[in-house]
C-alpha cells in the first residue's frame, strides 16, 4: 500500500466511512435555534484535513471493528475539535482559518463562544449513546485537559522567557491530547487490549506534537492561501512558539532583543526582520527535525499492529504530518 503516501490518498482511502461520518455530522447539527444551524455548518463546512476523526476510523479498522459506532465517535471528537476552534479564534482575536473568514468575524464573538458551547453539549449527548463508560472517561478528560492548555498558553502569551519545556507542554495539553484520544477511542472501541490501546494513545500524542510543530512552522514559512491563516499569526498574538524559543536561546543579543520585544507586544511589524533571523539561525530546522522525532514516535508506537492497509494509512500520516506545507 505504498500509493498511501499523502494526504490526499489517504483521504481517498478512507472516503467511504468519512461519507458516513459526514452525514452522522449532518444530522447531529440540527437545532431548533437558526443561529446555531448556520454558524456550526459553517463552521464544519469549512472542510480542514479532519485529520482527528481519520484517526478514529483507521485505528477502528486497523483493528478490525465491524460496527457504526466508530462513525459517532468519530463526529464527536470533529465536535469537540470544531468547539476549541469557535473558541480558540475568540480567544486570539483571529480573522482567517482555512482560508475563510472565522466564525467570530463574521457573526460576532458571543455567538461564537455559545455555538461553540452548543457543539460541546452535542458531543456529549452523542458520547452517552455510545453507552462506553471508558469512552466517556477518555473524552471527558481530553476534553478537560484541553480546557487547561488553553489556560496554560494564555498564561505563556506575552511571555518570552516560555522555556521549550513549558511550551511542548501546552502542545501536550492543547493539540495532542485530543489526537492522543481519538486514536485511543479508535482502538478501544474494536476492542483491542490495554496494551494496544495505550499503544495507540502514543501514536496519538506523538503524531498531534509533530502536527503542532510543523505548524508552528509553517507559521512563519508557508503563505496564507496554503495555510488557510495568516502567516504572522502567532508573532501578532505574543506567542512563543517553538522557533521564536530556539531563536531566543541560540540567536545573537540583538536578536534576542528583537525576539523578546515583538513577544512582549504583540508586534508583527517586525515581521521580516523576525523571519529572516529565525530562517538563519537553524530554528525552522530545529523545530521540523524535533516534529521529525514525534513522528518517528508515533510510527514506532503502532510496529506491533498487524499489516493491513489500515496501518499503512496510519504509518504514512505520520510522513504528512512532517512533510506537509499546509
Amino acid at each position: 500500500m505504498s500509493a498511501i503516501s499523502t494526504q490526499n490518498s489517504i483521504t481517498e482511502f478512507i472516503a467511504p466511512e468519512m461519507a458516513a461520518v459526514n452525514q452522522v455530522i449532518r444530522q447531529q447539527l440540527h437545532s431548533d435555534v437558526p443561529l446555531v444551524n448556520q454558524i456550526a455548518e459553517y463552521i464544519i463546512s469549512a472542510g480542514g484535513k479532519r485529520i482527528r476523526p481519520i484517526l478514529v476510523l483507521l485505528m477502528a479498522n486497523a483493528y478490525q471493528y465491524q460496527g457504526k459506532h466508530h462513525h459517532e465517535l468519530a463526529a464527536i471528537v470533529e465536535f469537540i475539535h470544531t468547539a476549541t476552534l469557535l473558541h480558540d479564534d475568540v480567544v486570539d482575536e483571529s480573522s482567517l482559518r482555512r482560508g475563510r473568514q472565522t466564525a467570530n468575524a463574521l457573526f460576532g464573538n458571543a455567538a461564537s463562544v455559545l455555538v461553540g458551547d452548543f457543539l460541546y453539549s452535542r458531543a456529549f449527548q452523542m458520547m452517552v449513546s455510545i453507552n462506553s463508560m471508558h469512552i466517556m472517561q477518555i473524552l471527558a478528560d481530553a476534553t478537560n485537559v484541553i480546557a487547561e492548555g488553553e489556560v496554560l498558553q494564555l498564561l505563556n502569551m506575552h511571555d518570552p522567557d516560555v522555556s521549550e519545556e513549558r511550551y511542548l507542554q501546552v502542545i501536550r495539553l492543547k493539540t495532542a491530547k485530543l489526537f492522543e484520544a481519538a486514536a485511543q477511542i479508535g482502538a478501544l472501541i474494536a476492542g483491542a487490549n490495554p496494551g494496544q490501546i495505550e499503544a495507540a494513545a502514543e501514536y496519538g500524542r506523538s503524531l498531534g506534537t509533530a502536527f503542532q510543530l510543523i505548524d508552528d512552522v509553517l507559521d512563519y514559512s508557508g503563505n496564507a492561501e496554503e495555510i488557510g491563516k495568516n502567516v504572522g499569526d502567532d508573532l501578532r498574538e505574543g506567542k512563543p512558539t517553538l522557533p521564536l524559543i530556539y531563536l531566543m536561546k541560540h540567536g545573537t543579543q540583538e536578536q534576542r532583543m528583537l525576539v523578546r520585544n515583538c513577544i512582549e507586544q504583540g508586534d508583527e511589524s517586525k515581521f521580516d526582520a523576525i523571519l529572516h533571523a529565525i530562517t538563519h539561525s537553524g530554528a525552522l530546522a530545529y523545530t521540523k527535525e524535533e516534529a521529525g522525532k514525534a513522528a518517528k514516535c508515533a510510527a514506532d508506537s503502532i510496529s506491533a499492529l498487524p499489516e493491513s492497509p489500515y496501518k499503512q494509512a496510519l504509518l504514512a500520516l505520520t510522513s504528512f504530518a512532517v512533510e506537509r506545507n499546509h
